[in-house]
């Protein structure tokens, strides 16, 4: 007897099913080509009018960011239904296009396609910020009209949007949750999260408190508020009553203690953490190092390494970020280190942190060779590389590389020009920094900001321009600040002009009424000048003013430990060695005949 053979499906069976499969997963092709290929077979098909397929192709398109091809895929459509009609509306919104998609919804009603529940919800994601207030409240009536209030999805949607649009949206967010008949735990959360973004902390406590049902969304929201708001002490006895903590409350707590400077508590409840991941982690070992913990720092990066926790893009951005604030090079360099033994593949991000961090620690060969070695730069690694150079005194090196950049074909924005002008300030550039700030708006479009007149006012000053540095304070379009008047204040010391400084005073005291500083630099513009009966005057101001000038402070990195110095600091655990030391270099001073000129 002759043994069966196994039926085979024919080959067409196999390909349709194939075919059919890879429509059902079209929404999510994020590859161009294959894209392509795909929207050719359909067409093949005649499957271009399909309402089952017509979606996912645009859907699939707007992934790609082809909006052009999506929109064109839309067009051929002859009678678009109200599920086509959002898929384009969300396209456009995730391609950040909000304007096409309310032109897209207002064309749908003008064709008689009505909208739906998930029409306005779309909507409302484009819709953030006080100025988008209008339009939310213009959602609500449609809402209000079609009926669909009644999906809690939708009223859920609006307040969110509501809360979005400042302290008058978040009013009209309670007032719509106030008249809500039914509420889900959505309802509350979106309902809090909005009084705690516009730091109304009470209110979001005593709607919390009135919640029938609690999630981690509600604790983490109101967990969250309390420390943004510096409440510690609030955030840590609501932690303690959390029936279940998860990372983001753990994450949350060690984050606050970190940026308010506890780092004891900090590691004590990093410790306790049950499970720990890569956010915690940088939250940590970012915290050691923005306050110059080199040790603690470097000792918990190693250990994260040892957990088999390779650093991410965020965590290395992090803690490079942590260690130019602080100017920790010891652990930045081991970051770096660490980088290239593991054969790291370095992300433009990362390469421009690294820029940053070299650049801010003083280490502008590092930063150049990182800068060097990029295959591709773009506008910010090239903002970092002048920003160091220009902070370094390096104004020369700074132009020439600006000079390279739009060689390069990248158009220089706001922050190039902060650091342009800052390197014709240091570098003593007169007149380039002068063609530079005029050129800003007339050749780039750049509208010249407050910190862009600092810079103008700091570089005229320097140079002795004073008459010119007031002329450009007085015909400013922008309000002078107090950074403004300071470094006119400045530029008065440097070059002893006492009337002018007396005029930059007044302006000055009626922003900080409080800042000692001013009258103390006041003092010593009139010392320089040998008035002394105004040095007593000032002195005299300061003493009824009650005010203190802030001591300044010196820092320096030591076997990877960073020290902090004020004067008249006994904080520092060597101090009596260290007043030992100057009270010997100044007697050594004496000795070899040297002569203080007077206290300025």
């Amino acid at each position: 007897m002759q043994g069966s053979t196994p039926i085979r499906a024919p080959t067409w069976v196999s390909s349709r099913r194939l075919f059919e499969q890879t429509l059902s997963d079209l929404h999510k092709c994020n590859n161009l080509n294959q894209l392509k290929q795909i929207h050719a077979l359909i067409y093949r098909h005649n499957l271009h009018q399909d309402p089952f397929v017509v979606p996912k192709l645009v859907a699939a398109f707007s992934l790609c960011r082809q909006m052009v091809l999506a929109v064109r895929v839309f067009n051929q459509v002859q009678k678009p239904n109200v599920h086509l009609y959002n898929t384009v509306i969300r396209a456009h919104i995730l391609n950040s296009q909000p304007s096409l998609a309310f032109e897209t919804f207002f064309e749908m009603q003008n064709f008689g396609v009505s909208p739906d529940n998930f029409t306005y919800p779309f909507l409302l994601k484009a819709c953030a910020g006080q100025s988008s207030l209008f339009l939310v409240r213009m959602i609500h009536s449609h809402i209000e009209k079609y009926g669909f209030k009644s999906d809690i999805f939708v009223p859920n949607c609006l307040i969110d949007s509501y809360s979005k649009c400042g302290i008058l949206g978040v009013k009209a967010a309670k007032k719509l949750f106030n008249v809500m008949e039914e509420k889900d735990v959505v309802s509350w959360n979106s309902m809090i999260g909005g009084l705690v973004k516009a730091g109304k902390l009470r209110e979001a406590r005593l709607l919390f408190d009135e919640m029938p049902e609690r999630d981690s969304v509600s604790w983490n929201t109101t967990l969250d508020g309390y420390v943004k708001a510096g409440e510690l002490n609030a955030a840590y006895e609501l932690f303690g009553k959390m029936p279940n903590r998860n990372v983001v409350s753990w994450s949350t707590m060690i984050s606050g203690y970190s940026k308010a400077g506890d780092m004891e508590m900090a590691k004590m409840l990093f410790d306790k953490m049950p499970i720990k991941n890569m956010v915690t982690w940088t939250i940590i070992i970012s915290g050691y190092a923005e306050k110059g913990f080199t040790k603690e720092a470097v000792s918990l990066y190693d250990e994260m390494e040892e957990a088999g926790l390779p650093p991410d893009d965020g965590t290395i951005i992090s803690i490079l970020a942590a260690c130019a604030e602080s100017g920790l090079l010891g652990l930045g360099k081991k970051v770096h280190g660490s980088i290239e033994r593991s054969r790291y593949k370095c992300s433009i991000n990362v390469c421009n942190a690294l820029i940053d961090m070299y650049a801010k620690c003083g280490r502008l060969n590092k930063a150049f060779k990182v800068f060097s070695q990029m295959r591709k730069r773009d506008l910010v690694s090239w903002n970092a590389m002048i920003h160091g150079l220009a902070m370094h005194g390096r104004g020369e090196k700074a132009l020439k590389l600006f000079s390279e950049m739009k060689q390069d074909g990248l158009a220089p924005d706001k922050v190039t020009f902060v650091g342009v002008l800052c390197a014709c300030a240091h570098g003593g550039f007169i007149d380039e920094g002068i063609h530079y700030f005029y050129s800003m708006e007339r050749d780039y479009g750049v509208v010249p900001e407050i910190e862009h007149y600092g810079c103008m006012i700091d570089l005229l000053g320097r140079g002795g321009l004073l008459e010119e540095a007031f002329g450009l304070v007085h015909n400013m379009p922008i309000e002078p600040n107090v950074i403004i008047w300071g470094a006119l204040l400045g530029a008065c010391r440097k070059h002893n002009a006492v009337e002018l400084a007396e005029d930059v005073l007044v302006q000055l005291i009626k922003l900080e009424p409080t800042n000692a500083g001013n009258l103390s630099m006041l003092s010593n513009i009139y010392a320089a000048a040998g008035d002394w009966c105004g040095v007593a005057n000032a002195r005299l101001k300061m003493k009824n003013m009650g005010g203190q000038k802030p001591s300044g402070a010196s820092l320096i990195e030591l076997d990877e430990e960073v020290h902090e110095f004020t004067v008249v600091d006994t904080s520092h655990p060597k101090s009596d060695r260290i007043y030992q030391m100057i009270g010997g270099l100044n007697l050594h001073l004496k000795q070899v005949g040297y002569v203080p000129k007077a206290v300025r």
